[in-house]
């Protein structure tokens, strides 16, 4: 099946025709889902947040119970790998960044497996037969409404370095962050055209002293606060923060960029028919649709967005993973770009 443009499915089939233009959930409805009855439960290892609303509907859809563990992404490999290795990985699905279920590939503990709930979905995201992409854990920037107005905020990237948004700017440190430094790296390598451009960009962001917190999570709070009036974070938090006055950028035709999201089933999976038949589940449009409206996942499901005004028009794309090298290079580079 060709891969679909996800920004006219809508448009072909209608809001109504959409689960039925789509592939089942359930791949191997007969049998599989006879089975996975018998083995009762599925276990799902994920460094992924809210998600017991679509473990509740899997156990109602199916029969078969969901069995969710939470484990950060940096603890993600060893956790898995040591289980593995000692014959106790309780495991039948792994969600995680791509790199991490590379790793995970590279060790042996995945099972190839081919989702039919997946046939729609673009040819770039299923990169071996076990692990399958469904989303991108998507970064632009934010900016409080109240504070900046519409016709004012930031339309491209390189107007974030913009002197008039000195001492206004949040961000993940750039310097010790992976998931920035990859998304300044991306921004060379999908955005800019030409890598001087690009090292003015980084440049003149660095002029504008942002604010610098650990990670992504904590960059919402001085958006919302009024302390700052952007921050380079993510659109989901659009929805997880509402009422929040958040909005986003870039809205001048840039692609927003990130790291896809994936899962897999686990070679010597306990419950290896219900792991068939939650997999399909996940990505199915009923489970991706709770994703993308409850938690502002951007998912790769045919026609299925979260509810963020213009984010059915933009361009998604993921970036590149990068090795431990290159994030030590960039991140020195950045250090002393932003606090030298």
């Amino acid at each position: 099946m060709p891969p679909i443009d996800r920004r006219n499915f809508l448009n072909l089939v209608g809001g109504a025709g959409l689960a039925a233009a789509l592939p089942p959930a359930f791949a191997a409805e007969g049998g599989d889902l006879a089975k996975a009855k018998a083995e009762g439960r599925a276990v799902f290892y994920a460094n992924i947040t809210s998600v017991d609303p679509i473990m509740a509907a899997f156990a109602t859809e199916t029969g078969v119970k969901g069995e969710y563990t939470r484990i950060s992404s940096s603890k993600f490999v060893s956790t898995v790998t040591t289980e593995a290795q000692a014959g106790k990985l309780l495991a039948d699905v792994v969600q995680a960044p791509l790199p991490v279920l590379e790793l995970l590939s590279e060790k042996g503990i995945l099972a190839p497996y081919r989702s039919p709930a997946a046939a729609g979905f673009p040819d770039w995201s299923r990169p071996n037969d076990s692990i399958q992409m469904f989303g991108i854990e998507y970064v632009s920037y934010l900016y409080n409404k109240t504070q900046v107005k519409d016709a004012d905020a930031p339309r491209r990237y390189e107007d974030l370095a913009d002197p008039k948004w000195k001492n206004r700017i949040v961000m993940a440190d750039p310097a010790s962050h992976s998931s920035t430094i990859s998304w300044l790296v991306g921004l060379k390598e999908k955005v800019f055209a030409a890598e001087n451009d690009w090292m003015t960009f980084v440049k003149g962001l660095a002029a504008n002293r942002p604010m610098f917190v650990a990670s992504f999570g904590p960059t919402p709070a001085p958006i919302e606060s009024g302390e700052k009036a952007i921050g380079i974070s993510m659109p989901k938090y659009i929805v997880t923060k509402a009422p929040a006055p958040l909005a986003w950028g870039p809205r001048g035709g840039q692609p927003l960029l990130g790291t896809p999201r994936a899962m897999a089933i686990t070679a010597k999976a306990p419950h290896p028919a219900a792991a068939r038949v939650f997999m399909d589940f996940w990505l199915s449009p009923k489970a991706a649709g709770m994703l993308a409206k409850d938690v502002g996942e951007y998912v790769l499901t045919p026609g299925v967005f979260p509810p963020i005004e213009g984010i059915n028009a933009v361009k998604v794309l993921p970036i590149r993973d990068l090795d431990d090298a290159e994030i030590q290079k960039w991140g020195a580079q950045f250090k002393q770009i932003f606090k030298g």
